[in-house]
Order: structure tokens, then C-alpha cells, then sequence
């Protein structure tokens, strides 16, 4: 239904086939049925298949696979056999690990589908947000992301955020009525949005479309795709860049042996087979398994990963930014006491306090919730109004009548409610200016403040008419102060001593005031915290601000824009930065971090804005994840550097080989057995063990690293493989197979053995490998010393020459070893001192 503004409800329910009971079950799952048959769900049959396509769609191996058919046109069947099975082998090996990765994601996305609330046969039930149909009656409240086109039922003090529609930031108002359908999208006040979401009040609406049916499902047609992250954009220009390599070397190769006159088929066919062999095929399954693996560790330490390629930017985290409470406090807020401005309790101001807390019809709050646990008699009192809290006035005020007469009730920020009030009562109850004792009044608040309590300002007058407005809130009564206790975590200190031992600094930005914010720091560990406040904040230009937010641990009385500013600040220091936070005012920086994060009883906005989901609401919890972040960057970052290092030396060298020996140095056939045998145990490379030191400093993506470890290591392995042809050809005198046995020995086993020596820094003697990465690893080296005497010898065409030729071979072996990790720990070690 395009147009439905300018309908009247009681229409729309009829066209609907619905009611304010909400629709039958039946008609509902009738629906859905339909629904999901128009949407065309792609089903996982379908993408698995497309998975599978996409292991063999590589220009590469389809050249290859075309050059292999004309041989076998032209006669080389046995060849064409060998190279397609090996091909197809290799392909089904990396889909089977990428299927299973993506399915165990799909498993953990299940954990955080979004919710709502429906009647469905006049009860209220929760359903999956993507079960909702056209005439569902949705109950919303703060907090709740829309996830339809509706239109209004009842609403109270209903003020929605249509930013994602509209561009308009400032919440709008929204209530029942009827709009003509030609008025502009922000003018429709009687019509919620999908993607918008509920910042203060309740409400109760039809769903009229669903889907991509709704605005949002058609704009999201010309959205682009989510930013990549940090680690995404490396993996990208690293795979531009040994593409470029690969293309390099392989035109180089055939020119050379077609400048040879060498046969054009098997030239061809070893130039693609070299191209195969350098691309890191494996990298998509690896990163993907890796990630998938790193994701359900997570879940083991109740963290849920929504978007899998931020674990790598949760390995690179540096800096976290978070609320004081429920993380470093207890979040369970208790009432210590109401009191005047002598600070003695006051009943009356306890009633006021609970009346404000209890009748209000915003977001659920901590404080909200710890004075309505006064349970305070208000019988006789009726509620008439109220003006929602907003995060620029930070107060709430409610409109409340007993016996014909109104009182506005106001809470909050101490310094916004004494911007409203003129008097105050004295202990004769006496009306007074305020401004006699506006200084006394602040020197109360700093001092209970500074003794760990949090305080909250609370006001009052009484009112005129039913209908209150924010001009309303004017000539106040100060009444006193709202004193709420959150006692600190007894595991807050240890899980911040944990993180500073990860090389993560921890910076507090919380909205409560300076003193109470000091207290909390000094408390946690930090002596003589430096804190910066919200209004110093807002005088400071980007470039103070950037050095003043490096050296700041605290950030109090902040408003939400500003802790976007924050986020964004410290990310232009270098700071890789994840942002902590379960409230409506977080979303922003939540959207800004690099990683963002929110626990599973936040608010709805807050999750979708996150990358992850704690399942408790606590640092340690934090400190678990950041060590899972590590461990896949770090594996990760180990199968790229065995890729460059050994199979780029390696191709080098049968490059230059080509060029110097009459006949090819390995068979097309043998490259791509070569591939395929050091593959098998790569794989395993992502959930291999990593070394306790490099898991206590940040990951960090390097493409310069990266490029100097290549060179380096494509040297020595270039060096190992020449001295390996002059012991063949020229001590040994082997040409062709003989000395194509040799070298496939000698090239398959140093890349298998440099996994252990790439996957730590230190000796690798010292660091003990995962179990499935040293069985696999056994297995296809005691495959690889097999194969030229088994019966498929002659077929790969594989032939051991004598037994001195196997002892040359294990001696060019160990030495290659014992260089090679010599070579990787002063490599490492030059690298940290340039970091450092």
C-alpha cells in the first residue's frame, strides 16, 4: 500500500482484514507464507551452490582448466586427469571448510534476531521481527527499532528518531490522526518507518507494509554496501598486490619458454599452474574459518559476533571507550535518600521523586527503576502529562492533578533543573529567590557528589492546565536532591589491570558529573585521573582536543554528540578505537568506533548499531574477546605470511630454473600437487595455538611488513631451491624426472616444514602447535615421501634417481630449517624496534 496517511484508521483495519485485537493466528501464518514467497529468500541450498561456483571461478584456474582440456584434445589424457582431480580436490577442500564456517555463523546470528511485540488473537506475544505481516498491531515503547510502515493506533508522548528517512537528527513528535498523502515524509506525523526508532513514549500501531514494501526496503535497493573494516581493505590490497606479481611472473615465464622454443602446450600449462600456485586460493576459506572459529570462542566467553570480519578489529583494539555503569559498577542503582537543600530526607520530595520515576513513559533507566522500588502510596493522583527526557534539556518532568489542583514534577541533571528554577523552600517552608543559595547549592552537590553518591536534581510547581509544553518548564521550586548508591564491581580493578596488560587503555566517558566521575576513577586504580567535562569539551578546537583526548582517562558530563566527537578524535591519534555502550544516547559512537559494542538487554538500536553483543555486561567478558580478536588476526596473519614466503621464493625459483635448465623443472601436474598437499594443513593454520606474547599487544595490518617478509624469506627459499638444482644437476647429474622428483621433494617439505617455523616468533621448538595442524601436517609429509615410490609414481611422473640423492636432499632440508628460524627471529625482532 503506497499511500495510507490520508486513510482513516478504522479503514485501514478493514482493508487489512484486522482489528485492535490484532490479527487471528491463522490469517497471520497465512501471511508470512505469502510474504516470504514474494520476498524470494535466498535458501541456503542456493548459496552454498553459488559458494561452490565461486571455489572454481578464478580467472586462473579457469584458463588452466581450459589449457588442460585442449592437451587432452591433443592427446595428453592421463595429464588432463591428474591436473582436473587435483584442481577439483583442492576446490571441494575449501568450500567444505567455508560451508561449515558459514553455517556455524549463521547459528550464532540466530542468538540476536531482532524482536517485537504483537497481539495476535487479542494476546500479546513476542515474535521475530521478520515474522511480522501487513495488519500485525505492534507494541512499541523506547528503545524499539520500527521494523514496518505503520500507522498510528494511540500513542503517549510518542518522539521518534527518523533520521535514517528523513536526515532530520532532533526527534519528532508522533500521534494519531489523518495526513493528507501529497504532505512530505517529515509532515506525517500519524505514520511510523522501518529502520526509524522509538526514543521516548509508547504506542500502539498497524503494520500496513512489511519488507521491501516499506520506504526503507526501497531505499535500501540504492544503499552501498557497509564500509570494510581496517583488516578487509589490507586483505584487499594485499590480494591486488600478489595478484599483480602472479600475472608478472607467469607473462615473464611463457615469453621466456616460448623464446626457448619449448613445446606451447606445456609452457602454457606451467605458466598457469606457477599462477595457481602463488594465489592465495585458500584465503577466503582461511579468513572465513578463522573468523567462524574465532566467533564461536567468543561465544564460549558470551560474546556475540554480528559481523564476523570485525574479530580482526577487535584484535587491533587499543582503546576502549565506556560508561561507568554496569561496567566498572554494579548497574543495580538503589535510593540512599531524598533530601532538601539542608539535606535532611523530605517525604514529600521521596513522593515527587516516585511520582516522576513511576508514571513516566520513557526508556527503561537504572534510576528510573531504583525509585519506583520506593513503592510510595500515590493514591489520588492522576497522571495528566508529561515532556520526555531528552538528552539537551536532561530532564524529565511529568504533570500530575490530586484534588483539582496541579503539580509539575521535574528530575535530573542538577545543573538543567536550577536552569529552571527561580525559589526554593526554606525550613519554615517559606518561598525564597534561589539565587540567595544557588552557590550553597552547588557547594552540596560537589560534596555529596565527592563521596561516590550519585546525584540527581529534582524540582516542582504547581500547574494550571492539563496540557504542559517545554516552555512549561519555567519558575520551578528547587526542591533538593535524589541521592542514588551504584557500588563499584569488585572485579572492575582486575578486569582493567587485565586490559592495561593487553596494551588497551580504558577511558571512561559517562554523563554524570566531575566529582562523582573523579571519586569512580581514583577508586579504579587511576591517581590523579585527568578529566575533561563536557562544556570544556565543547570550546576546544579538533587539534586541542586531539592532543587533550590522548592523555584524558575520564570524560565526564557528556552529551551523546559528543562522544561520537570523542570516538572520532581519538581514532585521528592512530588509536584503534571500540566503544562500549546499551543506551539510545550511545548509538552514535557505537556507529563511529572502529568496534563497536553493546551488551543483549541494551536497547534495540544499540544492538543493531554494534559489532558485538556481550551476554554479560562486563569488562572481563570484554578482556575474553579482545584475546579471541588476537588469536584470529594472528592466525590469519600466519597463513599470509607462509603464502608469501614460501610459495613466493618457491615460484620464484622455478622461474629462474626455467630460464637455466632445458627441460622444466616440475610438471604442471607436480606444481599443482604441490599446492594441493601444503594446502590440506594451511587450512588448520586458523585454529592453530598462539604464542602468549604475541596475544598481549595489539594486532596491527601492515601491507609494508608484509612486502619486506616476501622479499626476505622469497630470497632464502630462492637460495635453498638453486642450491637444491646444482646438487641435482650438476653433482648428481638428474635431468628431467629424477631431477623433478628431487625438487618436488625437497620444494613440497620446506613448505610444510616453514609452518612451524612461520607460526611463532620465537624458536619453533619453544611454541607447541594445535593438534590438527601437526597430524595433517605428518600426514602429507609421509604422502609426499611416498609418492615417487608408490604405484602412482609414473602417472605424476615422479621418479628417485638413488638413495644419495634422498640424503642430499634431507641435508639441503635441515639446513634450511635452522637458517630459516634463525632468520625469522631477527626478522621479527627488527620489525618490533621499528614499531617501538
Amino acid at each position: 500500500m503506497e499511500k495510507f496517511s490520508a486513510v482513516a484508521i478504522e479503514q485501514l483495519l478493514m482493508q487489512l482484514q484486522s482489528s485492535e485485537q490484532g490479527l487471528t493466528e491463522t490469517l497471520a501464518q497465512s501471511r508470512l507464507q505469502l510474504q516470504k514467497s514474494k520476498e524470494k529468500t535466498e535458501s541456503r541450498f542456493h548459496r552454498e551452490f553459488k559458494l561452490l561456483i565461486r571455489q572454481f571461478s578464478n580467472p586462473l584456474v579457469f584458463l588452466l582448466i581450459v589449457a588442460v582440456i585442449l592437451s587432452a584434445i591433443l592427446g595428453e589424457t592421463s595429464d588432463t586427469i591428474i591436473i582436473l582431480s587435483i584442481l577439483l580436490a583442492t576446490g571441494l577442500l575449501s568450500f567444505f571448510q567455508e560451508r561449515n564456517a558459514g553455517r556455524a555463523v549463521e547459528r550464532l546470528q540466530e542468538l540476536i534476531k531482532k524482536k517485537a511485540e504483537v497481539l495476535r488473537d487479542g494476546n500479546s506475544k513476542e515474535i521475530l521481527a521478520e515474522d511480522i505481516v501487513a495488519g500485525d498491531i505492534l507494541l512499541l515503547s523506547a528503545g524499539n527499532i520500527i521494523p514496518a510502515d505503520c500507522r498510528i493506533i494511540s500513542s503517549n508522548e510518542l518522539h521518534v528518531n527518523e533520521s535514517s528517512v528523513t536526515g532530520e537528527s532532533y526527534p519528532v513528535e508522533k500521534q494519531t490522526g489523518v495526513v493528507d498523502d501529497d504532505a512530505t515524509l517529515s509532515s506525517k506525523y500519524n505514520c511510523l518507518w522501518k529502520g526509524t526508532s522509538v526514543i521516548s513514549g509508547t504506542a500502539k500501531v498497524l503494520v500496513v507494509n512489511t519488507g521491501s514494501d516499506t520506504l526503507f526496503g526501497q531505499m535500501q535497493k540504492s544503499l552501498s554496501k557497509q564500509p570494510e573494516t581496517a583488516f578487509e581493505q589490507g586483505i584487499r590490497k594485499f590480494g591486488y598486490f600478489l595478484l599483480q606479481i602472479t600475472l608478472v611472473l607467469s607473462v615473464i615465464l611463457l615469453a621466456v619458454n616460448i623464446y626457448f622454443k619449448r613445446p606451447l602446450f606445456d609452457s602454457i600449462l606451467f605458466s598457469l599452474a606457477i599462477a595457481v600456485g602463488m594465489a592465495p586460493e585458500l584465503l577466503p576459506a582461511i579468513m572465513t574459518f578463522a573468523m567462524s572459529a574465532g566467533a564461536k570462542r567468543m561465544l564460549k566467553k558470551k560474546v556475540i559476533v554480528k559481523k564476523l570480519s570485525s574479530i580482526f578489529n577487535f584484535g587491533e583494539v587499543n582503546v576502549l571507550c565506556t560508561d561507568k555503569t554496569g561496567t566498572i559498577t554494579e548497574g543495580t542503582v538503589t535510593v540512599k535518600d531524598v533530601v532538601d537543600i539542608s539535606k535532611e530526607s523530605n517525604d514529600e520530595l521521596k513522593r515527587f521523586a516516585f511520582l516522576n520515576a513511576s508514571l513516566q513513559n520513557g526508556f527503561a533507566n537504572p534510576m528510573d527503576d531504583a525509585l519506583k522500588a520506593l513503592n510510595i502510596d500515590i493514591s489520588g493522583y492522576e497522571k495528566i502529562n508529561e515532556i520526555p527526557y531528552d538528552f539537551i534539556r536532561r530532564r524529565l518532568t511529568v504533570s500530575v492533578k490530586k484534588d483539582n489542583q496541579y503539580i509539575i514534577i521535574s528530575k535530573g541533571a542538577v545543573s538543567n533543573i536550577l536552569t529552571i528554577c527561580s525559589s526554593y523552600k526554606n525550613e519554615q517552608d517559606v518561598i525564597e529567590p534561589l539565587d540567595s543559595i544557588k552557590d550553597k547549592v552547588q557547594q552540596q552537590y560537589a560534596a555529596l557528589s565527592e563521596g561516590g553518591l550519585r546525584v540527581i536534581g529534582i524540582c516542582y510547581r504547581t500547574g494550571d492546565s492539563e496540557k504542559i509544553t517545554k516552555e512549561s518548564e519555567i519558575d520551578m521550586i528547587f526542591g533538593g536532591f535524589i541521592l542514588l548508591e551504584d557500588p563499584l564491581k569488585e572485579s572492575a580493578i582486575a578486569s582493567l589491570k587485565k586490559l592495561r596488560e593487553q596494551q588497551v587503555e580504558t577511558k571512561i566517558i559517562t554523563g554524570d558529573n566531575r566529582y562523582i566521575a573523579r571519586y569512580t576513577a581514583e577508586k579504579i586504580g587511576f591517581n590523579n585521573p585527568v578529566i575533561l567535562c563536557g562544556d570544556e569539551l565543547n570550546k576546544m578546537s579538533p587539534e586541542a582536543l586531539k592532543i587533550k583526548a590522548k592523555e584524558t582517562n575520564v570524560f565526564a558530563e557528556i552529551e551523546p554528540h559528543q562522544k561520537e566527537r570523542i570516538v572520532i578524535t581519538l581514532q585521528s591519534c592512530g588509536m584503534t578505537v571500540a566503544y562500549m555502550g546499551d543506551g539510545i544516547n550511545d548509538v552514535a559512537a557505537i556507529h563511529a568506533a572502529d568496534t563497536g559494542i553493546s551488551v543483549n538487554d541494551a536497547v534495540d538500536v544499540a544492538k543493531e548499531a554494534a559489532d558485538f553483543v556481550l551476554l554479560e555486561k562486563d569488562l572481563s567478558v570484554l578482556s575474553d574477546g579482545i584475546y579471541e580478536g588476537r588469536k584470529s588476526f594472528a592466525n590469519s596473519m600466519k597463513y599470509i605470511l607462509i603464502n608469501t614466503g614460501a610459495t613466493f621464493g618457491t615460484m620464484c625459483s622455478m622461474a629462474g630454473a626455467s630460464l637455466l635448465l632445458p627441460f622444466l623443472p616440475m610438471l604442471p601436474k607436480q606444481i599443482l600437487l604441490t599446492n594441493f598437499l601444503t594446502d590440506f594443513p594451511f587450512l588448520y593454520v586458523a585454529s592453530d595455538n598462539v604464542d602468549e606474547d604475541q596475544m598481549a599487544k595489539p594486532g596491527k595490518w601492515s601491507l609494508k611488513t608484509i612486502r619486506a617478509f616476501m622479499i626476505v624469506f622469497g630470497i632464502h627459499t630462492t637460495v635453498f631451491d638453486f642450491i637444491t638444482f646444482f646438487v641435482l644437476y650438476n653433482y648428481f647429474h638428474l635431468k628431467n624426472s629424477s631431477f623433478q622428483t628431487g625438487w618436488f621433494l625437497e620444494s613440497t617439505i620446506t613448505q610444510l616444514l616453514i609452518v612451524f617455523i612461520i607460526r611463532t616468533r620465537k624458536s619453533f621448538m619453544k611454541s607447541k602447535p594445535s593438534k590438527w595442524l601437526l597430524i595433517t601436517s605428518i600426514i602429507c609429509l609421509v604422502v609426499t615421501i611416498l609418492l615417487p615410490v608408490s604405484p602412482f609414481a609414473n602417472l605424476l611422473g615422479l621418479r628417485l634417481a638413488n638413495f644419495q640423492q634422498v640424503v642430499a636432499i634431507v641435508l639441503i632440508l635441515i639446513g634450511y630449517v635452522i637458517t630459516a628460524n634463525l632468520l625469522k627471529i631477527v626478522f621479527f625482532r627488527t620489525v618490533e624496534k621499528q614499531i617501538s
